[in-house]
């Protein structure tokens, strides 16, 4: 047994559940695993997150309590040990909507829609206090992770034209700098429980919500309309962008400017991240999902208003083909 799994373990004890069955339920891009708990009728959901990887408990259990407060279905917390990264949690269930839609695909426009006013319903609170703020350029910054890893990873150059951060910095500062709101910043279709049980905006189940910040309106409908890991209908898209901009009173054209330029800054992120999970990480899997962040990428910037930065990112950025994520993956683990 290793010693993360018998820190764990006795943690479990500490906490009353220590004759109940475990099964292995999830693990993500992070470091962070989650394992189901069973004891008879009884079920709860173990966090383990080691500590220094980037994922505090204690900041989870924070904008947890946040996102309670104000009706939204985060889980509750039996336990916790902050110090070696263990959390005993409330199991929501195993609805997750990806999950759910693939059985019934009748229920996306539900599904999405319930989503969507989760969004506005938290935009229309106050945010959790003490919330990071990133600026435009700090969003330029993080979209350089298409240059530092996916352009790498194929051409086996680095570059790091100025040009290219600029343009990222002016589409986010003349489209997308709005007011500041909570996003939650992985809001997609694998982090999201369907509860029907519950009413209203309570039906939607929330998880991976530790990284909120401060960002822009569009930031969390972007994640979860251009879902790097599954297909999002056209016509559920743009019905879920005139809800969400019903609900919240704002103009559906300047929206769209806004809902482009984040979704292009984005996908620029998501490439460079997903690469560096292969040649970093040693997670091939993130490859098959290049080419549907790579066509987004391209829709977003087709927007004339980003016709500068989508002439740089031709220039610089070569497409995902066959070829290219074979390059990619053989290299694979071998940036540790």
């Amino acid at each position: 047994m290793s010693d993360r799994i018998a820190l764990s373990q006795r943690f479990i004890e500490s906490a009353g559940w220590g004759g109940a069955e475990r099964r292995f339920l999830a693990g993500d891009a992070s470091d962070r695993s989650y394992d189901r708990l069973i004891r008879g009728a009884q079920t709860a959901v173990l966090m383990d997150a080691p500590p220094g990887q980037g994922d505090d408990p204690a900041t989870f259990l924070t904008i947890a309590a946040h996102l309670s407060t104000i009706g939204l279905s985060a889980p509750a917390c039996y336990a916790s040990d902050l110090e070696n990264g263990f959390l005993l949690l409330e199991d929501l269930s195993d609805k997750i909507f990806a999950r759910v839609m693939e059985t019934a695909p009748a229920l996306e426009i539900p599904l999405y829609t319930a989503a969507t006013e989760v969004l506005a319903h938290l935009q229309r609170h106050p945010p959790a206090p003490d919330l990071p703020n990133l600026s435009a350029a700090d969003w330029a910054e993080a979209a350089c992770f298409s240059l530092d890893w996916y352009r790498f990873a194929i051409t086996g150059t680095r570059t790091y034209p100025t040009d290219f951060r600029q343009a990222v910095t002016d589409a986010m500062t003349r489209h997308a700098d709005a007011a500041r709101v909570m996003i939650l910043r992985d809001y997609h279709a694998e982090n999201l429980l369907w509860l029907p049980n519950r009413a209203g905006i309570a039906r939607v189940g929330l998880l991976d919500f530790q990284l909120a910040q401060l960002g822009q309106p569009a930031y969390d409908l972007v994640s979860l309309l251009q879902d790097a890991r599954r297909d999002v209908s056209p016509d559920t898209e743009t019905a879920m962008i005139r809800t969400f901009c019903e609900l919240t009173g704002t103009n559906h054209a300047e929206f769209g400017f806004a809902y482009a330029a984040i979704g292009a800054q984005r996908a620029l992120r998501i490439l460079g991240i997903f690469a560096r999970l292969c040649l970093h990480g040693g997670k091939p899997g993130y490859l098959a999902l290049m080419p549907r962040v790579w066509y987004q990428l391209q829709r977003n910037l087709s927007a004339p208003q980003l016709g500068p930065l989508a002439k740089i990112c031709t220039r610089l950025l070569p497409e995902p083909t066959p070829e290219a994520l074979a390059k990619i993956g053989a290299q694979c683990g071998h940036f540790r």
